[in-house]
């Protein structure tokens, strides 16, 4: 049911700038409760009300914090959508950014997804997915070999695709008054139905480990 979140309020945004840099012990734990309350709690609202419209986004969780100030200056949150494959979020002081991955593959994984790619159906299927995104917006990149992978052709119509050892498409959503507005569940919604084609291929030909 919609309702739960009512976006990042705006001393969100002061809580991250006092963690900026190195903060000091004292600092984070002065900090605290506020970030749990203004950055995290938010993240986790917004993800229940994702999940509300779709099955298949219930699996989800959201950092907690750790030693290195990284964590405490962006608060991310994940839908595991499969073995490996996922939807995540990063809020910070640059707003949101949402990408779908494929990465730190199971063994047998990338030999499963170099399969997939080199199949005409599933292969041209993922290529033309994959310039959909560019399309869009979506910067495409992941851990890429510098030369084709042993047994396939050099010249291989999707050797772009073959060298991919993980495969991301990230965009910044952006900074805008909507972060502080219900309005932000909307541009995640969105941004997962421009993933769908990437995850479901994925789902469909990397999901287990041979």
């Amino acid at each position: 049911m919609r309702g739960r979140f009512t976006g990042w309020p705006e001393r969100a945004m002061d809580v991250l700038w006092q963690l900026q840099g190195e903060p000091a012990h004292a600092v984070r734990e002065r900090c605290r409760a506020d970030r749990e309350r203004l950055v995290r709690q938010p993240m986790i609202a917004l993800l229940n009300e994702v999940a509300d419209t779709d099955s298949r986004y219930e699996d989800f969780s959201v950092w907690h914090y750790r030693t290195d100030s990284w964590w405490w200056q962006h608060q991310g949150g994940v839908i595991r959508l499969g073995r490996k494959i996922e939807i995540d979020l990063r809020f910070d002081l640059d707003g949101l950014r949402v990408q779908g991955a494929w990465w730190y593959p199971d063994p047998g994984q990338v030999d499963m997804f170099r399969k997939a790619v080199a199949s005409e159906g599933s292969g041209r299927e993922l290529a033309d997915i994959v310039a959909d995104l560019r399309r869009k917006g979506y910067d495409i990149c992941g851990d890429v070999m510098q030369r084709p992978p042993r047994g396939y052709p050099a010249d291989h119509v999707r050797t772009d695709l073959l060298r991919h050892r993980s495969l991301i498409a990230a965009r910044a959503l952006g900074c805008g008054d909507w972060l502080h507005t219900p309005e932000a569940v909307d541009r995640v919604l969105s941004a997962a139905a421009d993933l769908d084609a990437l995850m479901m291929w994925l789902v469909r030909h990397v999901k287990r480990a041979a």
